[in-house]
């Protein structure tokens, strides 16, 4: 019996075409995911100079204002702020805006965290009342008026601190005030504005 070659049987043209347009779709899909993960790398590395400058100058101007209105040295706000709050990144910082660790009073809004503390010569951990603030410039408000009104107790308690002619003199009024109950407060202080030059915004 004569046997004939079976004939292969065409696709039909537009499946040929749905199959070429799925693979083109695939790969035009795969490259687009692949060309946002490069783009977005560099957003998740950004570099911490560029964080810290940025934070430097989100809080510089309004650091400004406060001199002119009460006379603390825009150093001293921004190196408390930046050692006080670890450049914006400590909790009470980030969601409760409060840059100074200012203790809570009365009604005040406030949030209960722990907190270090240096008494008789060691560190011990403690849980302490916070204020809360709306944005970070009330918290640095607030921080320049408790420097002028002082505390109940003592009204003139950083009168030194406004006093000061310069940046030292102010760091140590603010260490002798008992502001924190760190021993290098001042001498941290002093380093943090040395090392980015934070005294420029005192001219």
């Amino acid at each position: 019996m004569k046997k004939y070659p079976r004939k292969k049987r065409k696709l039909p043209i537009p499946f040929v075409l749905l199959a070429i347009l799925f693979i083109f779709m695939s790969f035009v899909f795969v490259l687009s995911v692949l060309t946002t993960e490069v783009e977005e790398q560099p957003t998740q590395q950004l570099d911490p100079k560029a964080e810290q400058h940025q934070f430097i100058e989100r809080l510089a101007p309004y650091a400004k204002q406060l001199q002119q209105k009460y006379g603390v040295l825009p150093s001293i706000t921004l190196g408390q702020a930046i050692l006080e709050s670890d450049w914006g990144k400590s909790e009470l910082a980030s969601k409760y805006n409060n840059l100074f660790g200012i203790k809570a009073f009365g009604n005040q809004p406030k949030v209960t965290l722990s907190t270090k503390e240096y008494v008789n010569e060691q560190w011990i951990t403690i849980q302490g009342d916070f204020r809360v603030y709306q944005s970070y410039e009330e918290s640095m408000d607030d921080h320049a008026q408790l420097f002028v009104r002082g505390v109940d107790w003592d009204p003139n308690k950083y009168q030194p601190v406004i006093q000061a002619k310069n940046f030292e003199q102010a760091a140590d009024a603010l260490q002798q005030a008992g502001y924190a109950t760190d021993p290098t407060y001042a001498e941290k202080i002093k380093q943090v504005i040395i090392a980015h030059q934070l005294q420029k915004y005192d001219e």
